[in-house]
């Protein structure tokens, strides 16, 4: 690639990028040279800031044409745009809740490594929502992927790091090997890794064992895939992993990972698979190979929101808790996948956006409720109401609108969904029913946790201080989680009027 070529690219499509690598970079060069006794919360502010610069970047690039650079490998559409704004938004969310992460919980030796990999760990998912092709796919992957392996270890004498550590990278592994070798399969039938390019190949496909193959690959690259967005029953890592990383790791991997997550399955299944054509009985027109699969999707969906809401009912620990919450979070969203309407992208970015903030508010609450008590037990939550009568109504939105609640954004969420999946020609009655049935068991843990807030006596009166960052968090949370929930025509709207090309991944 000579100069000319490289300097012919329209490089301003990729400025929030390039904004969150040197903030990256410069963070590294500044850990490495700061005296040690500097506090290296500085560096997180830093890398805030930086994040706060890349969301102007995103929000000025907001109605720009499709562009595409690098030979069709990095695309700028209306997807991308609209999920690498809720990366960017959660994801500063999180920074605010790790730099005031306490010192006295095993990070005080290794915070300023902190900021930079969770940026670059950023950095790999916003390429992902921007990929083209299948190798910056996987590129993008392993840049999220290997950073939150690390962090999630972050606290080397701690076991129960150590643990999930361990567990999250065997894991990782295993997932990362399945989804490229169902990728191998779909470039040896392509002859291209190009998503556009493989879209026009398989478009034209006929040869019925070439179709059995890709079926074969679909089932590898949504396999591995699930690993990712902690799925049953490819979920056994997950509590784990929760339970012992850091408190703001956990709340990364439970909304900007799993975002992340579910915009690498949107990009491969609809780029790749939603253009096979399986032939279909006697005088019906062929259907996409997506859809004559969609009964396996909807098995693990249901699956998932059993398993994660059943097993949540005998949880203790606050953050195993969460864990499997996440599980059937998970499962919520594969019901709009499954469903595949023509309001599934919307259902699916609305529920994202609902669940960043809800999820986010309520862990900022619980890493100041744990590390106020030293312990995870959802015991320690008894009596909020009376030490900390304003925590305790926020911690109450959120877990209103994880449950789906009317009035809460987490409940027009789960709305969208369920109005998707009966809204198209072969109506998902099943599917649906178990939707509404877990949603009602997970009443029972949810409000286990209301129970003790606001019914148990406190063990200790002492009042509780709240932190700059987490007060922040716990603010814009609250506040973005009721406003999206009494006017989610303000997100939609949004969506709508900015994004009239959402599903543009082939023009």
């Amino acid at each position: 690639m000579d100069l000319d070529t490289l300097l012919s690219f329209d490089w301003g499509t990729m400025t929030p990028e390039f904004i969150i690598l040197g903030v990256a970079t410069a963070l590294s060069v500044l850990d490495l040279f700061m005296p040690k006794h500097v506090d290296r919360k500085v560096l997180g502010w830093i890398g805030f800031i930086g994040i706060l610069a890349a969301i102007i970047s995103l929000v000025m690039l907001i109605g720009s044409e499709t562009t595409s650079i690098l030979f069709d490998t990095f695309r700028l559409d209306s997807f991308a745009i609209a999920f690498k704004l809720i990366l960017l938004v959660g994801s500063a969310l999180v920074m605010l809740l790790a730099i005031d992460f306490p010192h006295n919980e095993g990070l005080e030796d290794y915070k300023g490594e902190f900021f930079y990999l969770f940026l670059a760990a950023l950095l790999g998912a916003m390429m992902m929502a921007s990929s083209g092709d299948l190798i910056t796919l996987f590129v993008g992957l392993e840049l999220l992927s290997i950073p939150s392996y690390i962090l999630a270890g972050m606290r080397k004498r701690n076991l129960q790091s150590n643990e999930s550590a361990m567990k999250y990278v065997l894991n990782g592994g295993i997932s990362t090997a399945i989804t490229l070798f169902g990728m191998s399969y779909v470039y040896g039938l392509a002859g291209t890794t190009n998503l556009k390019g493989i879209a026009t190949v398989f478009g034209g496909i006929s040869d019925g064992q070439h179709i059995y193959l890709l079926g074969l690959a679909f089932f590898m690259i949504f396999v591995g895939l699930s690993f990712k967005l902690a799925s049953a029953p490819f979920h056994m890592w997950a509590p784990d992993v929760y339970q012992g990383a850091p408190t703001p790791v956990t709340a990364f991997l439970s909304v900007v990972s799993k975002t992340a997550g579910f915009v690498i399955i949107l990009r491969i299944l609809l780029s790749v698979f939603g253009y096979v054509p399986v032939p279909g009985e006697a005088g019906e027109q062929p259907i996409p190979l997506l859809f004559a699969l969609q009964d396996y999707i909807a098995f693990l969906a249901g699956a998932t929101m059993i398993i994660g809401n059943v097993v949540a009912l005998r949880q203790r620990n606050i953050k195993r808790l969460f864990a499997y919450s996440s599980i059937a979070h998970a499962g919520y969203i594969l019901v709009a996948l499954t469903a595949m309407s023509f309001v599934t992208f919307d259902a699916i970015w609305f529920y994202l956006l609902a669940y960043v903030l809800m999820n986010l508010g309520a862990f900022a609450i619980i890493q100041l409720i744990t590390a106020k008590t030293g312990s995870e037990d959802i015991s320690h939550f008894a009596g909020l109401y009376r030490r900390a009568p304003l925590l305790a109504v926020t911690m109450g939105i959120f877990i209103l609108s994880l449950a789906g609640i009317p009035g809460t954004a987490g409940f027009i969420g789960k709305l969208n969904i369920f109005l998707g999946a009966l809204m198209v020609d072969e109506a998902h009655y099943v599917l649906v029913s178990i939707m509404i049935a877990t949603t009602v068991v997970s009443y029972f843990y949810y409000f286990g946790i209301m129970t003790q807030m606001f019914f148990r006596p406190a063990a200790d009166d002492a009042k509780i201080e709240m932190p700059a960052g987490i007060t922040a968090v716990v603010i814009i949370t609250a506040a973005a989680t009721i406003l999206f929930g009494v006017m989610p025509n303000l997100a939609l709207d949004f969506l709508h009027a900015n994004f009239n090309q959402f599903v543009d991944f082939m023009r």
